[in-house]
């Protein structure tokens, strides 16, 4: 039983559908946030940094538990969000062929009656393929993944593109890092089993 609603603070359906993996009643509310990166930022700390401004951003009555979640793609220290167009897709798949991309999916779970905030990173280590122009034409071409960090959705055809995912979540990956996100409904008295 929890101990206070549910809130999601995302507009992403594949968020959503992971947290119904958990039967748990909740609400969604799409924050509308800035998501640019701040000069010096690693990778990491602004999935943290957006996870957290998600969830604070959500108009929420007391007692409310709010889950705010944002992922970031790392190549070489450069930040991959979302491609928003075919164009930045081909370039993003292009550099990322035969190497190792870092997905740092943030959580964060936010109580409005106390103030308290939970905060994690739960980073996955993608390998992709060495994969041909052709082959990257033809995934976007199929799977239009323009709204998703580094262009590759693992649940759906973008399994295809990667050779090796290493994760302690294999969640974190789809965008909401469930292990982590059932300890931190557990510390605020929600159990979910």
């Amino acid at each position: 039983m929890t101990a206070a609603p549910l809130i999601l603070a995302s507009g992403s359906v594949h968020r959503r559908a992971l947290l119904t993996r958990l039967n748990l009643p909740f609400t969604v509310c799409v924050p509308d946030i800035d998501e640019a990166a701040l000069p010096g930022e690693g990778a990491a700390a602004r999935a943290l940094r957006l996870a957290e401004a998600k969830a604070r951003a959500v108009r929420a009555a007391s007692p409310t538990l709010v889950i705010g979640s944002d992922q970031v793609a790392e190549l070489d220290g450069t930040h991959l969000g979302k491609p928003g167009s075919h164009e930045a897709a081909t370039r993003q798949l292009g550099a990322m062929r035969g190497r190792e991309v870092v997905f740092h999916t943030a959580l964060c779970l936010y109580n409005v009656a106390s103030g308290a905030v939970q905060r994690a990173n739960v980073p996955t280590t993608v390998t992709f393929r060495m994969l041909s122009d052709a082959q990257i034409e033809r995934y976007l071409e199929l799977e239009r993944p323009y709204d998703c960090a580094g262009s590759a959705r693992v649940e759906t055809l973008g399994i295809a593109l990667t050779r090796r995912i290493v994760a302690d979540d294999p969640t974190a990956l789809i965008g909401l890092p469930l292990i982590a996100l059932v300890s931190m409904l557990q510390a605020e008295g929600v159990e979910v089993i």
